[in-house]
């Protein structure tokens, strides 16, 4: 442990409400460091201020209304609790380092001596206790103390059939960096306090399906691959709850990703496009939700992406490579569409012609128990830069014109093309 600065006796506590404005967080962050270094804990600031920033950024970006704030000092150090009006607990994320969400929950465990929630009426206190500035640390326990499954007062069952686990992770941490830059995107369009309430209600629609829909796991590293199949990477059925409140939160949750979607194809937003079947299973949920309330029967998920994946344009690439190889190759664009095939692919595939396969998904190829797999991958490939198949040897299972199963060893590599992505497979029958 760090040598610690006490100052005897000595106390102060400061209390304020704070509107559902991005400058909340700069007022945060000077009430605490004002308040530390009027008791003589100088020594807190820089730790103190990154926590606050990131529990009061949270409460905006969570409940999108304003936010309790309170500090206090005494002999042992800073006390701070932050109030909020969302019923959601934090939930540590278990995203790639180098993903754009999802760290601020280990940072505060690494850095406190003790933390928790409290819930308190319809909404939740966290708060966190810091002696020094954690330097010396070890994390503190992830306890979240006196929270339970929120108890409301009405709700609306919804059942929602094949639930595609994978895909839903996939989507949820690709959604949310999608939506935290539309949030920054919108405050820069002019109306601040209205883009922090969008985001807040379509983040609590993704929360109330994040804690009741099964976790699926996801690889965490730049290596990690995917190996869950079917059945087991779906869920038959899921029960869900959803708060009356929360109902209309779907839709919103629905437009603001749609807004999103179409400012990251313009590129406004660096946050990649998805694959089609992701954007289908969004769709999908939150019209679950909506015709469901309204009296209508469960539909189940069908995997079906096909009628949006027009929405990657055509790629300006150069085939004539793989066209022409005597290899067996087989070229993937970044919306998982084959752009070209060699003639040896096609023999090994069992196609007469490479007309039949250019222009279709490369699902096409993979074998259904794999599918969610793939394209869960694949989005997380462009979101956060996670690779497991690039550049070495893998050997799994593929799908032949006449359904039969062929396994290949292949060997995948990509290439620029005009500045977008080409994936090209090296393909061979594996030895049995």
């Amino acid at each position: 442990m760090g040598v610690r600065t006490r100052v005897a006796d000595r106390t102060g506590s400061a209390r304020r409400t704070l509107p559902a404005t991005p400058t909340s967080v700069a007022e945060a962050r000077l009430l605490v460091r004002d308040l530390l270094c009027a008791q003589g804990r100088a020594d807190l600031v820089d730790t103190a201020t990154l926590l606050v920033s990131e529990l009061v950024t949270n409460s905006l970006l969570h409940a999108g209304t304003s936010v309790g704030l309170s500090a206090h000092v005494d002999r042992d150090g800073l006390l701070v609790e932050v109030a909020d009006d969302s019923p959601h607990a934090p939930v540590r994320r278990e995203y790639a380092a180098t993903a754009g969400t999802g760290r601020g929950l280990r940072m505060l465990e690494s850095l406190v001596d003790d933390w928790g929630v409290v819930r308190r009426g319809d909404g939740k206190t966290v708060w966190f206790r810091l002696t020094e500035d954690g330097s010396d640390l070890d994390a503190a326990s992830p306890l979240i103390h006196d929270v339970g499954r929120k108890g409301y007062d009405e709700v609306a069952d919804v059942v929602l059939l094949n639930v595609p686990l994978l895909l839903h992770g996939a989507w949820q941490e690709h959604s949310a960096a999608l939506l935290r830059e539309h949030l920054l995107a919108s405050i820069d369009r002019g109306d601040p306090e209205q883009a922090i309430k969008v985001h807040a209600e379509a983040t609590d629609a993704m929360a109330i399906l994040a804690e009741q829909v099964p976790v699926a796991p996801l690889p965490v590293g730049p290596d990690g691959s995917i190996p869950a199949e079917e059945p087991g990477a779906t869920a038959p059925r899921v029960d869900l709850q959803v708060p009356a409140d929360s109902v209309a939160h779907f839709a919103i949750l629905d437009s603001a990703v749609d807004d999103a979607l179409e400012m990251a194809r313009d590129g406004v937003l660096l946050t990649p496009p998805t694959q089609p079947e992701i954007q289908s299973f969004r769709i999908w949920v939150c019209q679950q939700v909506h015709e469901q309330v309204a009296g209508r029967a469960p539909t189940p998920w069908t995997g079906d992406g096909e009628h949006r994946a027009s929405l990657f344009s055509t790629l300006v690439w150069d085939a004539t490579t793989v066209q022409s190889s005597v290899e067996a190759l087989v070229a993937v664009d970044d919306g998982n569409r084959i752009v070209a095939l060699s003639r040896a692919a096609c023999d090994l595939l069992g196609y007469d012609d490479s007309d039949e396969l250019v222009g279709r998904r490369l699902l096409s190829l993979i074998p259904e128990r794999l599918r969610q797999a793939h394209i869960a991958g694949f989005t997380l490939y462009f979101l956060d830069g996670r690779q497991p198949l690039l550049e070495r040897p893998a050997v799994m299972p593929a799908l032949r014109r006449d359904g039969s199963e062929v396994l290949v060893e292949l060997r995948i590599h990509s290439q620029p093309a005009d500045g977008r992505e080409v994936f090209v497979a090296a393909l061979r029958a594996a030895r049995g």
